[in-house]
């Protein structure tokens, strides 16, 4: 069954999360964070996912800027960083996040050769927005979709089931490339083609998906789909 649709994965995946707290680190006068942006970076992202883990456990659902918020709140407490302006600098260039250098050139090749092209991605619709308009990929994607439609977060079998409503595929049609293991687990066992791009070289989940292609940048996603 040859892949129609090539759907990704936002934050990690094509936009670097990092990016926030790396570029404020280098501004004037935020020495503080300069000391500790790694540490606040990799907090930061790891509350933000427990967030969205613990909230679809208790149907507490809020959308992904609320949970980026909160997971900010924590990681600036568990480095001792405080400040309002600091915090409201992080906030604000989480909205313009960097994507990886690959990107926008992986995009258009998919396009050109005729495949259509999506995001599928716990970030509200206004961030994800944000964030394909600063990384400059608009055209390059036939389609962007949040979470919000359904009301809870990834990996819940809902939420990948806003790619056949969307593209009318069946999931053997879909290649779906996420740099979250737990998530390439997820829609592995959705029943996606699916590809975990695991930048940090990290070990597999002990899930019950499990991704069929490993890979440590997307550079190839073009040249996969046009062999599958």
């Amino acid at each position: 069954m040859a892949i129609r649709v090539a759907v990704f994965d936002a934050y990690g995946t094509l936009f670097d999360v990092a990016a926030a707290a790396r570029q404020a680190a280098k501004e004037p006068g935020q020495e503080a964070l300069a000391r500790h942006w790694q540490a606040l970076a990799a907090h930061w992202r790891a509350k933000q996912l427990q967030y969205t883990w613990l909230r679809a456990i208790t149907g507490d659902h809020v959308d992904f800027w609320q949970v980026t918020q909160d997971g900010l709140d924590w990681a600036m407490e568990a480095v001792g960083l405080e400040g309002a302006e600091v915090r409201e600098r992080l906030l604000a260039l989480y909205w313009e996040l960097a994507a990886y250098p690959e990107v926008p050139a992986m995009l258009a090749a998919l396009k050109d050769a005729g495949c259509e092209t999506a995001i599928l991605s716990n970030g509200s619709p206004a961030m994800l927005e944000g964030a394909v308009r600063s990384a400059g990929v608009a055209e390059s994607l036939d389609a962007i979709l949040s979470v919000e439609d359904v009301g809870i977060f990834k990996p819940d079998r809902r939420v990948y089931d806003m790619v056949g409503t969307r593209f009318g595929t069946e999931p053997g049609e879909v290649l779906f490339v996420s740099s979250n293991g737990w998530d390439a687990a997820g829609a592995a066992a959705y029943g996606f083609r699916t590809v975990w791009v695991n930048r940090a070289g990290e070990p597999m989940d002990r899930l019950p998906g499990r991704p069929e292609t490993v890979l440590d940048t997307l550079e190839t996603i073009p040249d996969l789909v046009s062999r599958l």
